[in-house]
Order: structure tokens, then C-alpha cells, then sequence
């Protein structure tokens, strides 16, 4: 499991207004913590499209378009993980690491 990879996971049980069911996710948490930790930080990704959310980045993964949801972000057990789907390009993996700033590192 490597920061960028998209897999499959199970996002349920939820509460509230928690995004759910099994989806692609991508690895946002670092390659030293995912090696460690029975934990990974992800970002669900959605084919509901809204291209002028702030929180949402548009990729292609697997060749489909969709949304990664920054304003979702969780960490779930490693249990929750199952297939490899893709992983994100260079420039996406980049730009996804400037919206998690943008949104989180600074103050």
C-alpha cells in the first residue's frame, strides 16, 4: 500500500453524512506510516462530478472520470482495503497534495 494508489474499499458501516459503500479510495497517508500502521488516511473518489467544489479534484483513474472528495477525508483500518485499482499520475498526486495543504496545513 503506497501514498497514491487507488484501491477498492469498504466504507461501510457510516453515520451522518459520511460517504459509503464500496469505492475507489486513494492513499493519502505517507509510505512510512502505511508500512507501520494497521491504519491508512484515504480520500473517497465519486463519479458525482462538481467541478466548481473547491474540496473536490478532478482526475481520470482506471480511465473513468471522478472526483477525489478531500472533504472526506478518514482513516480506516487496512482491513477495509481490497483490490489495487490505479494509481494517481504525477501532476494529479501533486495537485492532490496542494488541496490537502490548502485545506488542512495552513492555518
Amino acid at each position: 500500500m503506497k501514498r497514491y494508489d487507488v484501491h477498492w474499499v469498504r466504507l461501510d458501516p457510516v453515520e451522518g453524512a459520511e460517504i459509503g459503500k464500496t469505492r475507489p479510495c486513494v492513499i493519502v497517508s505517507d509510505d512510512s506510516r502505511n508500512r507501520y500502521l494497521g491504519t491508512v488516511v484515504v480520500c473517497p473518489l465519486t463519479t458525482m462530478l462538481r467541478p466548481h467544489w473547491r474540496t473536490r479534484l478532478h482526475v481520470t483513474v482506471a480511465g473513468m472520470p471522478a472526483d477525489i472528495c478531500a472533504d472526506q477525508i478518514r482513516t480506516i483500518s487496512k482491513t477495509r482495503l481490497t483490490t489495487k485499482l490505479d494509481a494517481l499520475s504525477q501532476s494529479d498526486a501533486l495537485a492532490l497534495r496542494e488541496l490537502l495543504t490548502e485545506m488542512y496545513g495552513k492555518p
